[in-house]
């Protein structure tokens, strides 16, 4: 009976024999390697946008502000020469605050509940990033004064002004009706839902 010889030897590139459970067979190695190298560079990819998002997360507030509750805004949104307007209703709902945007033909655009400072998809609307950004916005915007600096520790405030550098920057000109400007955009211009818009 012929002995066939069986070992755990790695495999080779090379053109030499290998006793690989056969005798007398060439092989061919693959190398894992690369494969392993791209798997490991897609994991650190993938770890660094993650990263990258939460940074770039507007802020919130250390403890959520006291709030007129429930509100209607008129949300009018400018940027390269185009016009957008929205209604955006905040109300409280259990123990967060519920904010939904809808265009003026009543069509959602973007739902949120902030819940223990986490945002909260509410329904099925696909994620709107710009939207999470406003509702931030709008958040430290709506802060009442004697709050601001207790909710955010970096807030500036200065006659009709208040900012948070390098985030948002809003002009009052009552407490509900104001201008908030982003440093790479858009504009918005924000009132009470049923005040005329210039």
């Amino acid at each position: 009976m012929h002995s066939v010889s069986c070992s755990s030897e790695p495999a080779r590139d090379s053109a030499g024999s290998a006793n690989l459970c056969f005798e007398y067979l060439t092989a061919i190695a693959s190398r894992l390697t690369p494969t392993l190298t791209a798997a490991l560079r897609l994991l650190v990819i993938g770890v660094m946008l993650l990263l990258s998002a939460c940074a770039s997360q507007a802020p919130l507030p250390v403890a959520n502000p006291t709030l007129p509750l429930p509100l209607q805004l008129h949300i009018e949104r400018q940027q390269a020469g185009q016009r957008q307007d929205w209604l955006l209703v905040i109300q409280r709902e259990g123990p967060g605050i519920r904010w939904s945007m809808m265009d003026p033909l009543g069509i959602p655009q973007a739902r949120q509940q902030l819940i223990d400072g986490q945002w909260q998809a509410d329904g099925l609307l696909p994620p709107n990033p710009e939207a999470r950004e406003l509702f931030a916005a709008l958040l430290f915007a709506l802060t009442p004064s004697g709050e601001l600096l207790r909710n955010y520790p970096a807030a500036q405030q200065k006659d009709q002004q208040r900012s948070l550098p390098a985030r948002w920057t809003i002009d009052y000109a009552q407490p509900l009706s104001f201008e908030l400007n982003l440093p790479q955009g858009p504009h918005y211009r924000v009132s009470p839902l049923g005040d005329s818009t210039p």
